[in-house]
């Protein structure tokens, strides 16, 4: 099979395509044809060799797939061959024809939801639930701000509070994509390259200010944020490139909380319910993941210098 390998971390040109052995599901293993493998901004970091986790050299890319399962062993009972999934994590990479996965990895993926979409799910939608509802423990009622509403995870994150009954405000840097995130279900959209958006937010909450925001690029934006919360209000860090200045009585005295997430630490009992979740909102079709662009799998290279432009828009996935 048609796999993309990594010999040596370093920058998107390490990544080759390669003619590799197939592989065979083992118990409780699950193999998956991949038609679409969504990229992220975690597999150029890992990629790079500047990620806390890295992994055995060589290795296959990529944690987000969809496709049709291929083939089981011995004790999966919840997948069979020819079931439509989408891929969460995996054994192997996912920028290849093929993944291999737990079965706890995969997921069913409806008849409606392309494979491209599919292949949107896993760490977007994965990272963004975890940040609402299990870290800041948004509710129905409060208004959430997401900066960064123009990206994967910010739209995912606008698809997923909207759905659960919060006021949303998107924030971007493109006309093109705050317009999608109001189609989305945003209520408001602001772009973050305007001066006073945050005053914006602050007329748009009464002066009040918002309960969450979720943040994508917290070395830039996140003293500000803590600045346009309401009382008890909660700062979620999803990304960050650096570090950042903040002022700890813009927190003190707003009895406000910073909170950190990452994937990685979601227990297995913390995925299931996710996906779970993420499942039903693909059925009852309240999650559409967007695809900004779809790249062909030698071309691994130029989709991880897309995936980390400033004003990347919706979902990069990589078609084998």
């Amino acid at each position: 099979m048609k796999a993309i390998r990594v010999h040596d971390f370093g920058d998107p040109d390490v990544m080759k395509p390669e003619d590799v052995s197939g592989l065979r599901p083992g118990p409780g293993q699950v193999l998956v044809a991949i038609k679409a493998a969504g990229v992220n901004p975690v597999d150029a970091y890992i990629r790079s060799g500047q990620y806390a986790k890295k992994p055995e050299l060589p290795y296959t890319p990529g944690m987000d797939g969809a496709g049709v399962v291929d083939g089981v062993g011995a004790g999966v009972t919840k997948i069979a061959v020819g079931d439509r999934v989408y891929v969460a994590f995996g054994i192997s990479g996912t920028y290849a024809e093929q993944a291999l996965c737990t079965e706890s990895q995969v997921h069913p993926l409806p008849q409606h939801v392309s494979f491209q979409q599919g292949a949107a799910m896993g760490v977007p939608y994965g990272v963004a639930y975890r940040a609402l509802f299990h870290r800041a423990q948004a509710r129905a009622g409060e208004t959430v701000l997401i900066h960064g509403a123009t990206g994967g995870v910010g739209m995912a994150a606008v698809q997923l509070a909207r759905a659960a009954g919060m006021k949303v405000i998107a924030s971007g840097g493109t006309a093109k994509g705050l317009g999608i995130a109001v189609q989305q279900g945003a209520h408001h959209a602001v772009n973050h390259r305007d001066p006073d958006h945050l005053e914006q937010v602050r007329t748009l909450t009464g002066g009040r200010g918002v309960d969450v925001v979720v943040e994508v690029a917290a070395h830039v934006n996140l003293a500000a944020d803590l600045k346009v919360l309401d009382h008890g209000g909660r700062v979620v860090v999803i990304g960050s490139r650096g570090t950042i200045e903040i002022d700890p009585r813009d927190a003190m005295t707003r009895d406000a909380s910073i909170l950190g997430v990452v994937l990685f630490n979601a227990t297995e009992r913390d995925l299931a319910g996710i996906h779970s979740a993420l499942v039903a909102g693909l059925e009852n079709r309240s999650l559409q993941p967007i695809i900004g662009e779809e790249i062909p799998l030698e071309e691994a290279p130029r989709a991880h210098r897309t995936v980390m432009e400033p004003h990347a828009f919706g979902k990069i996935v990589l078609i084998p």
